[in-house]
């Protein structure tokens, strides 16, 4: 709830500078507020509709987002992308919830936590994928990475929001959140190590291939969806701790790499790295904050990311 509301006051204010135009800025408004509404509706959710309905109305706001530049192809195809892929793995996960719900005998969350006969449940094996499916098309896993990337069309100050600090976040969020109850199994144990391992590294790879700054980040944030995915595999709840400062740390330097980017793009008109350089000397402010970003994104103590 907290990095929503403080990344999101953020991003507000970094949007009023953004856009030149007011009728844009209005409309950016108009879409990322009710947005914040629905992803603060999904993580306080205690009900499995409730939190069902906030999933795919962030998925339908996030259509709008990406498809803001409605004059370009590329914006529309990456929105269509996102919104069938994301769109597709809800429908899976509503059908995961329904099993859910109807084998613990409620759909509040609280009575489903408390179940624990879950595991030895004969519906266990359907909800449990169709509730991964669901949540590995949110946060962009193997085999559904490739519509992050594609959405990298929405404005910058949506990018920063959207996949950085929360949508993408949304499948770990429910992960985590449904850990006590599904995991210890070594359909948990091995679906969760083996797609996160493989996005993991896969992101990484092609991270370090990408010219256009913006690409080269929603690489890495799918390789870092990938870390998260492959701890909440490991029994005995090893990996919690991990993902939750982890999701923290990543949410603050990736969200504040992305208006890096937005900055970049905004005072020389390109993102590809092979025209950029030297902008520590136009650009002083942003080189302090991407310096900083990005040694919290490599680890270095003693900052959130060394932590994480």
């Amino acid at each position: 709830g907290l990095i929503i509301t403080g990344v999101g006051a953020a991003i507000l204010v970094y949007a009023g500078y953004y856009f030149d135009s007011a009728h844009d800025r209005t409309r950016f408004y108009a879409r990322i507020l009710p947005f914040m509404g629905a992803m603060l509706a999904l993580v306080l959710a205690g009900n499995v509709i409730t939190l069902f309905i906030a999933w795919e109305l962030t998925s339908i706001l996030s259509f709008l987002l990406i498809s803001f530049d409605g004059e370009s192809d590329r914006a529309r195809s990456g929105a269509l992308q996102a919104l069938i892929i994301t769109g597709g793995g809800g429908l899976a996960l509503f059908v995961g919830l329904m099993l859910l719900g109807t084998a613990a005998g409620s759909m509040q969350i609280s009575d489903i936590l408390s179940n624990t006969t879950l595991r030895e449940h004969p519906f266990y094996i359907a909800f449990t994928i169709l509730i991964l499916i669901g949540c590995f098309t949110k946060s962009a896993q193997f085999p559904f990475h490739f519509w992050l990337p594609g959405a990298m069309s929405a404005p910058t100050p949506a990018s920063a929001y959207l996949h950085s600090a929360t949508m993408v976040k949304a499948g770990i969020y429910l992960l985590a959140r449904l850990y006590p109850v599904l995991s210890g199994t070594p359909l948990w144990q091995n679906g969760l190590l083996v797609v996160g391992l493989i996005t993991m590294g896969m992101g990484a790879l092609f991270a370090l291939r990408q010219s256009d700054l913006k690409a080269a980040l929603a690489y890495s944030t799918i390789s870092q969806l990938g870390a998260f995915t492959a701890l909440l595999a490991l029994p005995e709840g090893e990996g919690i701790k991990a993902v939750l400062v982890g999701v923290i740390a990543h949410s603050l330097y990736k969200a504040s790499l992305f208006l890096m980017v937005g900055a970049v793009d905004h005072h020389t008109g390109t993102r590809d790295l092979n025209l950029l350089g030297g902008l520590r000397h136009t650009l002083p402010g942003w080189a302090i904050v991407t310096v900083l970003a990005g040694l919290s994104m490599a680890g270095f103590p003693p900052l959130l990311g060394f932590v994480a």
